[in-house]
């Protein structure tokens, strides 16, 4: 029984429960549940990720301070690696994983008390310094009564030395056996250290390398390694390199001192030697690194061609299996083949992948295939158990134009991630966006870094991507209809074949993405896989309508639980509960829009063809669900039934969008438009089935050279 050290309440231990949050911790203990939830810790900062922080809590726990709990943006904390900073443990998983908040007291004066948490207890920190001394001075005692002196042991051992040197027969005159000879050739110290050394030497055969995914059984035994290196981080600690073989990938930590770089020659796509005791860092994988040479010449060309070899080997499927009977799809089978050994090359060669997709329905259901793909493959070759967060990222686009705004974001995270953590360079998948000429100047800015992209998409794809990309999966560019292709066909199948084991978890998803017109082999896939059409249907709306909020957000556990998830056996919802209930409320707030739209649609007779005009500006809700193009994709749906030729025509201030029962070339159409109008600034965004920009002040017009021309073409 102790008494606070704020209040003086009696307390089992040195602080009572009201107080816990007005003290500082510092944290001696050896596992993530010995942490106390609630309690403010001092912490060092280990590293940044594109989700928040990693903070050292003590030597041998980090935790994660998400993005979300801070008070300010990410990019404004001005904290580096090994920065002291005070953190509150908010909660302990049953993985070990160590939940972060945020603590608006940065300086250790600014808390009423300091103490020291162990793995049993807690100290005040006087009291443990005084603990730790005795029980130094009884060791050190205990040591000097029991062990010989350092002069004893050098007496003993001369003695020794000249008793095997001596001769028999010889007396010296002090009485013992000696010849001035076997004196002579007595060795000194050093020269029997170097020659004990050389013994070892010449006993101690070289370590036999091994492998990274055979490294498992092995933990507290030497390995030696050799790969690549493909990461280099410095924490407050040691410096952590990521090394990746032909088998998986391992963090090694290599320490000189506190926060200072070991080998520091050494950087990112060296090829090496590393020697090391293999241990368990926070539940991972990790080589405490002994010795770490970079290897040239022949050595370096053996390793080389052993990874490639197995990276080919291992990247390219065999065969390509679509899911189902598609033309479409059948026309890109290379394609599909090609973009699957990138997308397996980037997991294996420890780059991380960044997929970029439109903020829609067929967008998010396309990434997130993808998504279900990889992650198991990121599991299985990284070590680290936070790997898929930080070795993928699913990004979602405010249009499908892979322009100079997203370019640039991306450029400078993945050259901050560089900086920061030593990551690689990342391979960037477009998926259901950036097939026209529109993202050409994006990829250029890539590729000026050196980084790879390739690109997924429906939509009438220009040549110039196909130029400008690694891998292009456009069935238009194979002169394939794509009146019937979606984006989520085309990337379902591509992570098929980036991952069979997940073949069956994605045979639904084709089915998600079509509005109308499914194909039947789509829809007797989803019914196999257990979902009817009213559940396919259900998780669409649901996905469109969480794909609106948020829209720049992947919504990572949310999109699992719609798609994928079925809540057996946890506390989250059943995956049909959960559509079903967003679904209501997405037919709801679509419903409401669409008759204060059909209201107010203006009907016209343009050589026999008729169009529905709305004024998105004056009749939609610009700011609410749904979105512009869901709205009309929804009332072209509804209203086509009255003529055999019907188009739709959403015209705003300064855009103007158009649904058609025949195919109509965007392109064409706003050139059509441009020339009628040659001030009105006229320029199309998405190619072909894209939409027409315009200069505000000469909306008029443009709407009644859109109208002529649309009759011309229709009629």
């Amino acid at each position: 029984m102790g008494n606070c050290i704020i209040c003086g309440t009696p307390v089992d231990g040195e602080i009572c429960e009201s107080h816990e949050e007005d003290a500082v911790f510092e944290f001696r203990g050896t596992s993530p549940s010995q942490l106390t939830p609630g309690r403010y810790y001092r912490g060092t900062v280990d590293g940044y990720a594109d989700f928040g922080v990693f903070i050292d809590i003590g030597d041998h726990v980090t935790g994660l301070l998400h993005r979300s709990e801070l008070d300010r943006r990410l990019e404004s904390l001005d904290w580096e690696p090994g920065d002291e900073v005070f953190v509150q443990v908010l909660d302990v998983r049953d993985n070990g994983n160590v939940d972060l908040g945020w603590s608006i007291r940065q300086r250790e004066r600014e808390f009423r008390g300091h103490l020291i948490e162990t793995a049993d207890d807690e100290y005040r920190p006087e009291d443990l310094e005084d603990e730790e001394d005795d029980t130094t001075a009884e060791t050190s005692d205990e040591s000097d009564a029991e062990s010989p002196s350092a002069g004893e042991l050098q007496a003993a051992a001369n003695e020794t030395e000249t008793a095997a040197a001596e001769p028999a027969g010889a007396v010296s005159s002090s009485g013992s056996v000696a010849t001035e000879t076997a004196a002579a050739s007595t060795p000194t110290t050093d020269d029997a250290a170097e020659a004990d050394s050389e013994a070892e030497a010449e006993e101690a055969p070289a370590l036999k390398r091994t492998t990274v995914d055979a490294i498992e059984n092995q933990v507290g035994s030497i390995v030696r390694l050799e790969g690549e290196i493909t990461g280099v981080r410095q924490t407050s600690g040691p410096t952590v390199f990521e090394l990746r073989d032909e088998t998986a990938t391992v963090e090694c930590a290599a320490f000189k001192e506190a926060g200072v770089r070991a080998y520091p020659a050494v950087e990112l796509e060296d090829i090496v030697a590393l020697e090391g005791e293999v241990e368990r860092h926070n539940g991972d994988l990790q080589i405490e690194t002994e010795s770490l040479d970079i290897l040239d010449g022949e050595a370096r060309e053996t390793v080389v061609d052993r990874l490639e070899s197995a990276l080919e080997q291992e990247a390219r499927p065999e065969d390509v299996a679509p899911l189902a009977d598609h033309d479409a799809v059948a026309a890109v089978e290379d394609g599909i083949a090609d973009a699957a050994t990138a997308i397996r090359r980037a997991v294996m060669e420890a780059r991380p992948v960044v997929v970029r997709h439109g903020a829609t329905a067929d967008g998010y259901v396309a990434g997130a295939a993808i998504e279900r793909a990889v992650l198991p493959l990121i599991r299985e070759k990284h070590t680290r158990e936070d790997a898929e967060y930080h070795y993928f990222e699913r990004r979602p686009l405010d249009g499908r134009v892979y322009d100079m705004d997203a370019a640039t974001n991306d450029v400078t995270s993945m050259l901050e991630a560089r900086d920061r953590h030593g990551e690689q360079l990342p391979l960037v998948v477009l998926v259901d966006a950036g097939s026209t000429v529109e993202s050409v100047d994006g990829y250029d800015l890539l590729s000026l870094y050196d980084a790879e992209a390739l690109v997924i998409d429906d939509s009438r794809a220009d040549d110039e991507v196909a130029d400008a990309v690694s891998v292009a999966v456009a069935p238009s560019l194979a002169g394939a209809d794509v009146a019937d292709v979606t984006s989520t066909a085309l990337a379902t199948n591509v992570a098929a074949h980036v991952n069979d084991d997940v073949r069956d978890d994605l045979e639904h998803l084709p089915a998600v993405s079509y509005w109308e017109d499914t194909p039947e082999a789509y829809l007797d896939l989803a019914r196999e896989a257990g979902y009817d059409e009213t559940g396919v249907s259900e998780r669409r709306e649901a996905v469109a309508l969480e794909a609106y909020y948020q829209s720049y957000k992947d919504k990572r556990e949310l999109i699992i639980d719609l798609l994928f998830g079925d809540g057996e056996d946890s506390d989250r919802p059943r995956n049909g509960d959960l559509a079903a209930h967003v679904s209501e409320q997405f037919r709801d707030k679509l419903e409401t829009e669409l008759e204060t739209a059909r209201e107010n649609l203006t009907v016209e007779d343009v050589d026999g063809v008729t169009v529905s005009v709305l004024d998105t500006d004056a009749f939609t809700h610009r700011y609410n669900f749904p979105t512009t193009i869901l709205l009309l994709d929804a009332l072209h749906r509804s209203e086509r039934e009255q003529a055999d030729t019907h188009v739709t025509l959403g015209v705003g201030d300064d855009e103007l969008h158009i649904r058609a029962t025949e195919d109509v070339n965007v392109r064409d159409l706003g050139d059509a438009i441009a020339e009628a109008v040659p001030d009105g600034g006229v320029s199309v965004v998405g190619g072909a089935d894209g939409h027409v920009e315009f200069l505000p002040g000469e909306r008029d017009a443009v709407r009644d050279a859109a109208l002529e021309a649309l009759g011309e073409t229709l009629a």
